[in-house]
């Protein structure tokens, strides 16, 4: 009987370290407002686009010096080019980076050999690249669009297969498609980062394939990007603890 209390925090550790919270804002003041709220209390932040070009490489450097960093850029361009993109967001101390699996393989195999070059010269540990498959905001229609075909699950599984016969250490994935990555990849190293979590009751917004941060884990998921179900919150903390608990209920 009095163990459980303390099984019931280690449940808890676990799920807050496996949440991403995006920093999907305009000004570096913004977000770190949202970092001063929920630093300790997430695992990581991610820094996208939008941020990026506002704030700069600088803002990324001074934030990764204090914490983890998940540096979503998407980088997707010739494979010269793209590696020395990895090499520089490297450099910037990030946790992790990702490139867009739709680039190819010789894209995926000349950025990561490039980032390894680097850090064996150094004797350091680098840090985790993963591909993005198709983003969270496309579904049938938006690939016969683009001209791919076929099912929206079997395509995000052949370009995870890709990123991992080209060394990438996991995928962007939503979390509808994470059980059958896991299945068609069975390596335990090879991460699946998951966008597209919404609260139990919230609805998808722009983006199409969702579910819950407890579904999500419980499919296999290793971690989450969580953006506005807590950034939009009145209380950021308190959105934290709702997702955390709604992990801990589904568990007992």
């Amino acid at each position: 009987m009095m163990t459980k209390p303390a099984v019931a925090a280690s449940q808890s550790d676990q799920a807050r370290n496996k949440i991403i919270v995006a920093l999907d804002v305009a000004t570096a003041d913004e977000a770190r407002a949202i970092v001063g709220e929920l630093g300790g209390r997430v695992g990581a932040f991610k820094i996208g686009l939008q941020l990026f070009t506002g704030a700069g490489p600088t803002f990324v450097r001074d934030l990764a010096a204090t914490h983890k960093i998940f540096l979503d850029l998407k980088f997707h361009d010739i494979p010269t080019t793209v590696a020395r993109a990895s090499v520089e967001a490297a450099k910037l101390g990030v946790w992790m980076f990702n490139v867009h699996t739709l680039g190819g393989g010789d894209m995926m195999r000349a950025a990561m050999a490039a980032v390894d070059e680097v850090y064996s010269r150094e004797d350091a540990s680098r840090p985790l690249i993963i591909g993005v498959t198709l983003l969270t905001s496309s579904d049938a229609a938006v690939m016969t669009e683009v001209g791919l075909r076929g099912e929206t699950g079997d395509r995000v599984v052949s370009l995870a297969r890709l990123a991992h016969t080209s060394g990438l250490d996991g995928v962007v994935a939503s979390p509808i498609e994470v059980t059958a990555i896991k299945r068609a990849i069975p390596d335990a190293a090879f991460l699946a980062v998951t966008p597209g979590i919404r609260g139990n009751l919230a609805t998808g917004d722009d983006q199409k394939r969702v579910t819950s941060f407890r579904r999500a884990l419980a499919g296999g998921s290793d971690f989450v990007v969580i953006g506005r179900p807590i950034t939009a919150a009145a209380d950021r903390a308190a959105a934290v603890e709702q997702l955390v608990d709604e992990v801990a209920e589904g568990a007992e």
